[in-house]
Formats: structure tokens, C-alpha cells, sequence
């Protein structure tokens, strides 16, 4: 259910009743994009239905989603059109159209292509857990975090996502793990691994589906390369690639997960066992990161 995983704390004043937030997301409910629009972004149903309710309870978490519909204009087709009619106005009046005449024309252009652009859709899905209380995004660009968080507190009165701070960073502990060769308790370390020139050398080495040779790898962090991405499992349940910004890619719960959970399949199976696996695992990634940080 969730392949990319990033994680915020709620502030003091914690999360909404169900009901408020359910009425607040009706209000931001998802609609196509108008002709000449060039991005719409809305709350849909997280269980696929057309009309369904917009946050769901399973379990006591709550689930939602985010759907991003997109104009797909080519920069190279607005470009055409606009030289297109540069060069026809330079032939009716014998001069050629100026900078604030030309970007008027480009402005032009993306006006009366837009209806005829495909459209593209994506969805973030948002879970929150009331009591921890955790914000978690399925999300793997920095633009749809901002735009799901911004859509969210508009959304619902009082909500506050702050960042989570460990207090050692992930790329010192990757460092250590690496150099010590011990993971911390309840981790194992896998089989992927990029390691990344702080300098602008830009310098890196990766390692796909590849035995992490101890030795070799260490003449890398000797050599000032320092961890930006690491596959880690936990508890043999649920492997995932750690990133120096602390979000969690590539999610995926193993088979002795998959075979322990209900015979029964659907939204709400698979919800409660991915989310009863992550409420688990992200505080014991935490508390291998040193713990949360103070705020400021």
C-alpha cells in the first residue's frame, strides 16, 4: 500500500475530529481539469469508490488521498506556436515582435493549446495516526510533499505537520553502521547502497542488488564519500532504502508479513497490515537514529 514513505510529527494541538476533517476535505474534493486549466489537485475517495467517503477509519487509522490531474504541454510545441506567429506578424508589419511581445505571444499559445493537451493523473496517499500522532506521505517528489501538506492543513483547522529531526542524522548513521559493520538492534543491512562526494567532485558509487564488501566499502567513507542511500530490513518483516533525508523508499513487506496476515483481501486488509507494520517500525527507526531531536 505505501512504497514511499516520509514522516512528520503533528504539533500540540494534535489532529481534528474525523468528522471535521471528513467535512473539510468535502470541501477540496476532487474536479477534472477545466479546458485552459493547466493543474488540478483534490481529495478523492482512498478506496477507489466514485462518491465514497474521503478519509477512511481502519483500525483507528486514518487513510486518505490526494489525486493531481496535469496538462501535458510540451514546452517545444508552445515554442512553435509562438515563433509560428512572431514570423507571421513580422510579415504583416515588417517588424519582428519584441521580448514583452514575444512572452505575450508564448502566453498566448499555452492558452489555446491547453484544451488540446492529454491530461496525466497521479495520487498521494496520507495517513495519519491519531494517537502517535504520526503524518505519514506516500509521496516520492519534494513538489506533491508541499502540495499535499498545503492541501491538508487547508483542509483540516489546526493541523501543524512539523519535520522530524533525529538526533543523529541519517547519513552519520548509515556512516557508522557501514564502518562498524553492526546495524542497530532489529536491522539488517541489504544489498543496496549509494555513497555520495559531499564536494562539488560530485563523486559516487553505487551498489544494485551487490554484496557490500566491507573492506571496500570503507575505503569509500576513507576517501570522504558518505552514505545517501541504504537498504535496510527490520525484524525481517519489512525492507525499504533509507535516504539521507530520512524518507523511506521502496517499501515492501516481506513474505512471513504477508503469510501472518488476514485470508480475507481488500482495502481494508491491506490497510490494516501495512499500517499495523509501519506504526511499528518507524519508532524503532528513530530510536537507532538517537531519538527525536528537540524542536528548533
Amino acid at each position: 500500500m505505501f512504497k514511499n514513505l516520509i514522516a512528520y510529527r503533528l504539533g500540540p494541538a494534535g489532529v481534528p475530529a474525523l468528522s471535521a476533517l471528513a467535512a473539510g476535505l468535502e470541501k477540496a474534493r476532487f474536479v477534472p481539469c477545466a479546458p485552459t486549466q493547466p493543474l488540478a489537485l483534490g481529495w478523492v475517495s482512498p478506496r477507489g469508490e466514485e462518491h465514497g467517503p474521503l478519509v477512511e477509519s481502519v483500525g483507528g487509522q486514518w487513510l486518505m488521498k490526494l489525486r493531481f490531474e496535469q496538462r501535458l504541454l510540451p514546452g517545444s510545441v508552445v515554442r512553435e506556436r509562438a515563433a509560428a506567429r512572431a514570423a507571421q506578424i513580422e510579415r504583416e508589419t515588417g517588424r519582428k515582435p519584441g521580448k514583452r511581445a514575444l512572452r505575450e505571444l508564448k502566453e498566448e499559445a499555452v492558452f489555446e493549446l491547453l484544451p488540446q493537451a492529454f491530461t496525466k493523473q497521479a495520487t498521494v496517499q496520507v495517513w495519519i495516526d491519531p494517537k502517535a500522532p504520526w503524518l505519514v506521505l506516500d509521496a516520492g517528489s519534494q513538489a506533491r510533499i508541499d502540495a499535499t501538506l498545503t492541501a491538508l492543513v487547508q483542509a483540516a483547522e489546526g493541523l501543524a505537520p512539523m519535520a522530524l529531526h533525529t538526533a543523529t542524522s541519517p547519513a552519520v548513521a548509515m556512516k557508522d553502521w557501514l564502518a562498524s559493520g553492526e546495524p542497530p538492534a532489529g536491522f539488517s543491512v541489504d544489498r543496496d547502497c549509494e555513497l555520495k562526494a559531499p564536494d562539488e567532485s560530485r563523486a559516487a558509487v553505487r551498489y544494485a542488488r551487490h554484496p557490500l564488501d566491507p573492506a571496500e566499502v570503507q575505503r569509500h567513507l576513507d576517501a570522504g564519500l558518505m552514505p545517501t542511500r541504504l537498504a535496510l530490513t527490520w525484524n525481517g518483516r519489512v525492507s525499504f532504502v533509507l535516504t539521507e533525508s530520512l524518507q523511506l523508499k521502496r517499501i515492501a513487506l516481506l513474505d512471513v508479513v504477508l503469510e501472518q496476515g488476514p485470508v480475507e483481501e481488500g482495502f481494508d486488509a491491506d490497510a490494516a497490515l501495512a499500517t499495523g507494520e509501519l506504526r511499528r517500525l518507524l519508532p524503532d527507526l528513530v530510536e537507532a537514529l538517537g531519538g527525536e531531536a528537540a524542536a528548533g
